[in-house]
């Protein structure tokens, strides 16, 4: 970006005069470097720009006055290579027959329909701490990642001899290929069928642009593409149709993962049918981003019984943070010590009705009892600090991942328990390697 407009970051450029930093580390950066990366409000109305040009009924309003910030986020070389081979030995643990049998036995029927295609974009969440970035949790409908490759076209770096992008500018078109791979794998569909991208009231959820961004891209590989609930859809003599047009893909951004909800039986039938390709799936869901499945992927004696080298043993167990099953033998333990633990429902998402053990009441606790919940010990995140005076921001590293491939990564800045796009200064980062550290 080659001009400036919000008179806070103009501020921050003026005093961008001398060296931030005397030793270059992540550390030292995040704490006394201010060089802005990008300007947010430029990016929201270039999202909007996008979005009206697709007649697009919703754009960026207030409400996303927090969804890009402005700083970068530094990433030391050799800890984005200790992520790649953590998500490279998660693939591998996940393949093995111990592992799918383990997990499949405490999942939905649903999940043991394999549609033939391993899993559908992937988010792998880190904090980065002293002793290198443990997972937190894994995704299989991961939002942000075109909002976040626009956000790297639009960074400007200040470091250029010391640092890179860790995103490739083929970003989207690598998207696109994960969805068409997907889709290729889960057998050939009638060529005229179009591509629907499916969420509960789609226009009103807080990434609807970045459903806009994917249907711009499915469109411009030549895929028919809408956006609609569930609801609207119907399955009509062994076809998935969205009024009277056939369905032949889904891209599914639905938190419904067993598609149990009466609003997704179409999709339901029309997906154990094979009548349409649906990506992600649920029994991605099942391998991938059921919480409980970290207690397995942690524990050094299950992955050797699944036949896993000495190798990805010891490196799965020093990334994944100690994850226990909550049980009635262990919920007294589990509240004397809580204070180590983050509790995590098991098939949740985006952080609701999770809690840190130092935040929880006697009352939530005992609504817990009976519900399906992991302890999970705390790792504190990194933090990232936007002024001289301000209070410092949390830092969550997510990996975008396919077949055990690494493709994009992307930062979030917050305040609070839990990530969120309310804090002044914080959201969706972009992400710089500091090369040779």
């Amino acid at each position: 970006m080659t001009l400036v407009t919000q008179p806070a970051i103009r501020r921050v450029l003026e005093h961008c005069g001398v060296p931030c930093v005397e030793t270059v580390t992540a550390d030292a950066l995040h704490r006394d470097c201010f060089c802005v990366a990008v300007d947010p409000e430029a990016v929201r109305e270039q999202v909007n720009g996008l979005l009206a040009s697709e007649g697009a009924p919703r754009r960026l309003t207030d409400a996303h006055a927090h969804l890009f910030a402005a700083l970068p986020v530094f990433v030391p070389e050799h800890t984005i290579g200790q992520m790649e081979a953590a998500v490279r030995a998660l693939s591998a643990a996940v393949a093995t027959t111990g592992f799918v049998d383990a997990a499949l036995a405490w999942a939905p029927p649903i999940a043991h329909h394999d549609p033939g295609s391993p899993s559908g974009l992937l988010g792998f969440d880190f904090h980065l701490g002293p002793e290198g970035p443990r997972l937190i949790e894994i995704n299989t409908n991961p939002g942000g990642l075109l909002l976040n490759a626009l956000l790297a076209k639009a960074q400007r770096l200040c470091l250029p001899s010391l640092s890179v992008p860790a995103a490739s500018p083929e970003t989207e078109q690598l998207a696109i290929d994960v969805l068409l791979d997907e889709w290729r794998a889960q057998g050939e569909h009638a060529a005229d069928a179009q591509v629907a991208i499916v969420d509960e009231a789609p226009e009103q959820q807080y990434l609807y642009a970045e459903f806009m961004l994917f249907k711009r891209a499915l469109e411009a590989r030549g895929h028919r593409t809408a956006i609609c609930d569930p609801a609207d859809l119907s399955y009509v003599d062994g076809a998935l149709r969205l009024g009277e047009t056939r369905i032949g893909w889904v891209y599914n951004r639905l938190t419904d993962f067993a598609l149990a909800a009466p609003t997704s039986h179409a999709l339901r039938s029309a997906y154990l049918a094979g009548n349409v390709a649906l990506t992600p799936h649920p029994r991605a869901h099942a391998l991938w981003a059921d919480k409980r499945n970290l207690s397995l992927l942690g524990d050094r004696r299950f992955l050797a019984q699944a036949g896993l080298s000495q190798e990805v043993q010891a490196l799965l167990a020093e990334v994944i943070p100690s994850t226990v099953l909550v049980t009635a033998d262990n919920r007294e333990q589990l509240w004397a010590t809580r204070r180590d633990w983050f509790f995590k429902p098991a098939g949740g998402f985006g952080s609701r009705a999770s809690y840190r053990g130092d935040k929880l009441t006697h009352k939530t606790w005992a609504q817990m009892e009976g519900q399906a919940y992991v302890a999970q010990a705390v790792v504190p995140p990194s933090e990232r600090h936007t002024g001289r005076d301000a209070t410092p921001l949390k830092v969550d590293l997510r990996c975008y991942a396919y077949r055990g491939q690494a493709l994009f990564y992307a930062a979030r800045l917050y305040q609070g328990q839990t990530t969120n796009f309310r804090t002044a200064g914080g959201g969706f980062a972009p992400v710089l390697t500091l090369v040779n550290t």
